[in-house]
C-alpha cells in the first residue's frame, strides 16, 4: 500500500514539482495551499510524512507545524520544511516547533526523496 505524504506550499508549481517527484517514487500525495488549508485536510486518515513551506499566507509553516503537533493523530508524523529560508535562526525555530528536516529551495528531487525515505514512517 502506498504511503501518503501531505505537501503544503502556497506555490502551485512547487506543489506540482514535489508531487511529481513523490508520485514517481510511489507515494500518494495530498496537497494544501497554506497551513490552515492543510490542517483542514488532516481528518484522521494516515499521513506518513508532511512536507511544508515556511513562508505562506494565512498560516505560515512554523505555526502549521506547532498546530499539527497538537493533534493526537499526527503528533508523531515527521515533518520536512521545504523552504527558501536558510538562516540558522529559522531552522532552529522549525526544529523547536517539531520539524525533523530542512530542505532548502531550489532543491534536487533526489535530495528531497532521500530526506523523505529516511524519515517516512513504516
Amino acid at each position: 500500500m502506498a504511503k501518503t505524504i501531505l505537501v503544503v506550499d502556497d506555490s502551485a508549481s512547487v506543489r506540482q514539482v514535489v508531487g511529481i517527484a513523490l508520485k514517481g517514487a510511489g507515494y500518494d500525495v495530498i496537497e494544501g495551499g497554506d497551513g490552515k488549508d492543510a490542517l483542514g485536510k488532516l481528518t484522521g486518515q494516515k499521513v506518513h510524512l508532511i512536507i511544508s513551506d515556511v513562508n505562506m499566507p494565512v498560516m505560515d509553516g512554523i505555526t502549521f507545524v506547532k498546530e499539527v503537533k497538537k493533534l493526537d493523530a499526527y503528533k508523531f508524523t515527521p515533518i520536512i520544511m521545504l523552504t527558501t529560508e536558510s538562516q540558522e535562526g529559522k531552522k532552529q525555530e522549525g526544529q523547536m516547533a517539531g520539524a525533523k528536516a530542512w530542505v532548502v529551495k531550489p532543491f534536487q528531487p533526489a535530495q528531497m526523496l532521500a530526506a523523505v525515505s529516511k524519515l517516512i514512517l513504516p
